[in-house]
């Protein structure tokens, strides 16, 4: 009996790929592609999306930076994966990966320079037999944004005549509101907004992912996830390590522009956000903003700032900030900032939000607070037994590191009286599924790949979360801070920021 031959159609042949979410051929070119991003982090995610068959056929990636590296690059992008990806050196795909790396020196103000990157591509293109698609990924300082940006739009690179062109652009994006709209309005003038994706790696993470499963998903949490049973927020970022030699860098940036604005607020945002319609860019970035402009000013008293002096951190005694290799021995640059914020829409009315980031913390921890109210009427002991205080009912979202969720709730001690004490479920990610050598890059790229954008921020919230905090960077810009540095290496940072709680009768965790 014969068989019919069955023909696929372009159309279904896209739409099977898409469920599958592998993108189609495509030629990723690292800007800045020299520094520690793209062999700690770009290229490793880039080889555990081929280790797990996620990438195309037809693909390639172009290294693009000024020192000339051409021999070097791909040695090293080898040994990237090897250190820092979890990956054994005899792996069968990997002599194929490196294959299909190039590099090309250039400056990123020289013309001739993106010419030349032009006819390597379409070299490369050619080669491979692909479709003209390009991810752009601008791993530079800031201020070659604006340059790589102009370059690429004069040379015909940002719209061809065919493929798919995207480009990431990492932060900071902008030093405060007028900054970042003029990026915006010059990354606009070449780019669409939809081929534009502003990465925020803590989207990666899947444990800032699972915020909205849990959240979501669950039919136990979100009725009592509003003000009539949530207490307060606390969200912490906090480092041990100091600068690690980018001087440069953080005298410009602080706690605030390098951690506050991006990170934290975006976790603020999955905390606090109404359901999306779907897990799509559009819904997802609207309910977000939403979030950020139901913030009122933040009132300066409100804001808290620090720097770290000499201390000990995990035993060993570290030198302050202002000892750090090319900071400013007088700098006035903040190590540390911390927040009290409100939400005024009818979720959250009332509740506060604390958030604080620092580095040469006390420990290096990641995590969300909330903490619901205690019941009207306290029927079980709070004087006698080992449980003097019967303690509120507590969930912690731990990021980083040791991934998971704890619940904490009262249970009854065993014993002929009834003496309630806390105790804590928790659940850790590794133990449920294993460790994983993934460093969250992995998901974004491949998002922007295939033109995903939910995980990518987009220039109105962008603007938003810049709106908020531009004033509190202008005032604190205004008077120059006398108690610097303020807090010991080590601590959990200036006795200022211990106050926004105190003055509210709460405390920060001291987890």
């Amino acid at each position: 009996m014969a068989t019919a031959e069955v023909r696929v159609s372009p159309g279904e042949q896209a739409a099977a790929r898409q469920l599958e979410r592998i993108p189609e051929p495509t030629i990723v070119v690292i800007f800045g592609a020299s520094g520690d991003l793209t062999k700690k982090k770009l290229l490793p995610a880039l080889f555990h999306l081929e280790q797990a068959g996620l990438l195309p056929e037809q693909f390639a990636v172009v290294g693009v930076a000024r020192r000339p590296l051409q021999e070097e690059f791909p040695r090293d992008m080898r040994a990237g994966i090897l250190q820092y990806g979890g990956v054994e050196a005899g792996h069968a795909r990997l002599d194929d990966f490196i294959s299909r790396i190039r590099y090309h020196a250039m400056n990123f103000d020289d013309p001739g320079g993106f010419g030349r990157l032009k006819d390597l591509l379409a070299s490369i293109e050619r080669e491979l037999g692909g479709q003209g698609n390009r991810l752009y990924y601008l791993a530079t300082a800031p201020e070659h944004f604006a340059d790589i940006i102009h370059h690429l739009g004069e040379q015909g690179m940002a719209r061809p005549e065919r493929g798919k062109v995207r480009v990431i652009i990492e932060k900071p994006f902008g030093h405060d509101l007028a900054s970042a709209r003029l990026l915006n309005d010059d990354v606009n003038s070449v780019f669409d907004e939809s081929q534009i994706f502003r990465i925020d790696h803590y989207l990666g993470k899947e444990t800032v992912q699972n915020i909205l499963v849990f959240r979501f998903a669950n039919g136990i949490f979100e009725p009592v996830w509003n003000r009539n049973f949530i207490d307060h927020v606390q969200i912490t970022a906090a480092e041990d390590i100091g600068i690690e030699g980018r001087g440069p860098f953080y005298e410009k940036a602080g706690a605030m522009r390098d951690v506050v604005q991006n990170h934290m607020m975006e976790l603020l945002s999955f905390v606090a956000m109404e359901p999306p319609v779907s897990f799509e860019a559009d819904a997802m970035r609207s309910e977000k903003v939403k979030v950020w402009r139901s913030i009122p000013p933040i009132h300066p008293m409100d804001a808290m700032r620090g720097q770290y002096g000499p201390g000990q951190v995990n035993g060993f005694p570290v030198k302050g900030y202002r000892e750090e290799d090319r900071v400013d021995p007088q700098s006035g640059t903040e190590t540390f900032a911390a927040l009290k914020l409100g939400i005024e829409n009818w979720r959250w009315a009332g509740v506060p939000f604390y958030l604080r980031a620092g580095k040469r913390l006390s420990k290096r921890v990641t995590e969300i607070r909330i903490q619901f109210k205690q019941p009207p009427q306290l029927l079980f002991n709070t004087s006698s037994g080992s449980c003097k205080d019967l303690q509120p009912n507590l969930i912690t979202m731990r990021i980083q590191p040791d991934e998971g969720i704890s619940l904490r709730f009262g249970a009854k001690v065993p014993s002929p009286n009834m003496e309630v004490c806390p105790v804590v479920m928790d659940f850790n990610y590794a133990n449920a599924f294993g460790k994983s050598s993934a460093n969250g890059y992995e998901r974004l790229l491949l998002d922007a790949m295939l033109g995903d954008a939910t995980l990518f921020a987009h220039r109105d919230g962008v603007e938003a979360t810049w709106s908020l905090l531009t004033p509190i960077l202008d005032s604190w810009a205004a008077a120059r801070p006398k108690d610097f540095p303020n807090y010991a290496s080590g601590a959990w940072g200036p006795k200022s920021a211990d106050a926004l709680l105190e003055r509210d009768g709460r405390a920060w965790s001291q987890s």
